[in-house]
């Protein structure tokens, strides 16, 4: 949890830990601590793997806006009051207040504070993974006309892609941003034989040079 204090606390913490290489799991939106793990580990030497799940991919009936950033997904909406499921995330949430006139449903794991809100906004707090059917009875029973997302990636959230899909509605889609990384793992088994090759490596006998 937490930041480590940018990438020159997060390298004072390997080194103290003694940490001989760094999985980078993290959210495909979390850039910053991306990129701080891999200017520590380039620092101290240290192996870097990035788990990067792939991203969803639209499918037969999905009706799919993309966009970059939350802001445009905010724009995207149009100017005629909609009835909107915001699960963009709770740091994404002030870009909406600069469209007050729709009305927003928003799923988030905490509610945010201190932070501008359009005026007409409910929160659901609540972490996937998610059932598809429980899913689209939500939808169908708070009148949503449309879906904001981030593209994410995985199981555990992609249910409320197929229930918009199965209901016929838009979907604004927020692409993900760039990230810095190590070693590209697709998965949580390519992050263990990433280690385990590591450690063959590490445990490779050695001529009598030391080569």
């Amino acid at each position: 949890m937490g930041g480590f204090g940018g990438s020159e606390g997060l390298t004072a913490w390997l080194e103290e830990e003694q940490i001989e290489a760094l999985i980078d799991a993290t959210h495909p939106f979390a850039v910053n601590i991306s990129a701080n793990a891999v200017t520590a580990t380039r620092a101290l030497g240290i192996p870097l793997g990035s788990l990067r799940r792939p991203a969803w991919e639209p499918r037969p009936g999905d009706r799919w806006t993309v966009v970059e950033t939350a802001e445009k997904a905010a724009a995207a909406l149009g100017e005629t009051p909609r009835r909107v499921f915001l699960t963009a995330g709770r740091l994404e949430l002030p870009a909406f207040a600069a469209a007050p006139q729709h009305t927003y449903l928003a799923r988030t794991i905490d509610q945010p504070s201190d932070v501008p809100l359009p005026p007409s906004i409910r929160f659901l707090t609540d972490r996937g993974p998610f059932d598809t059917d429980a899913e689209e009875r939500l939808l169908a029973a708070e009148r949503i006309e449309v879906l904001v997302s981030k593209n994410s990636g995985g199981a555990a959230t992609y249910a409320k892609i197929e229930a918009a899909r199965r209901l016929g509605l838009p979907v604004v889609m927020i692409a993900r941003p760039e990230k810095p990384a190590g070693e590209n793992l697709v998965d949580v088994d390519a992050c263990v034989l990433w280690l385990e090759s590591l450690h063959a490596a590490h445990d490779a006998p050695r001529s009598a040079r030391g080569v």
